[in-house]
């Protein structure tokens, strides 16, 4: 098993200018712009963690509460949550600031899922993350869960298998 690796030691930090070209007719930023970008910046996170090439496998909701308008600059932070086999959860935070109005707001944030490969593409294991702080230790204990229901919405686990999800609603009588 490789040497576990301190969750700080994945962080990235990415800045974008909002440009005429990668707005709409309204002059915000695309979303598929932004996830564009975000999926850059997660998957440097997840292959510092590695030190593989990664390919994204799921990204979870991600929702627009602001706009970003053209001319902002948007910061977006990931770090790797939690490890699993060959799999690395990264948690991205994006930030939008208006540098003249000196505004910022948070408008994004997402959990992305990545696998890392080996050089004919195969999935390979990945160290186990060690989080320090109590927000990398509450990310990294609820990354199970949030796996979980990736899985199952996925039909790739069987909902009564998910074990960590099912505590969350209680114990609940089998039909």
């Amino acid at each position: 098993m490789p040497q576990p690796k301190f969750a700080h030691e994945s962080l990235v930090t990415m800045t974008e200018m909002v440009l005429p070209n990668d707005t709409n007719t309204l002059n915000n930023l695309m979303g598929g712009r932004l996830l564009h970008w975000m999926d850059i910046c997660a998957a440097i996170s997840a292959q510092k963690h590695s030190n593989r090439v990664v390919v994204t496998a799921s990204v979870d909701n991600v929702s627009f509460s602001e706009p970003v308008k053209l001319g902002n600059i948007v910061t977006m932070q990931a770090k790797v949550t939690r490890a699993f086999n060959s799999s690395m959860e990264v948690n991205i935070e994006v930030w939008a600031e208006d540098i003249p109005a000196g505004t910022r707001m948070s408008t994004n944030r997402a959990f992305y899922t990545f696998v890392a490969v080996d050089q004919n593409g195969r999935p390979i294991e990945v160290p186990p993350v060690t989080p320090e702080t109590d927000a990398e230790k509450e990310l990294y204990a609820s990354a199970l869960r949030r796996r979980q229901l990736r899985l199952v919405l996925a039909g790739r686990m069987k909902p009564h298998d998910a074990k960590e999800l099912k505590a969350l609603f209680g114990e609940m009588e089998e039909e």
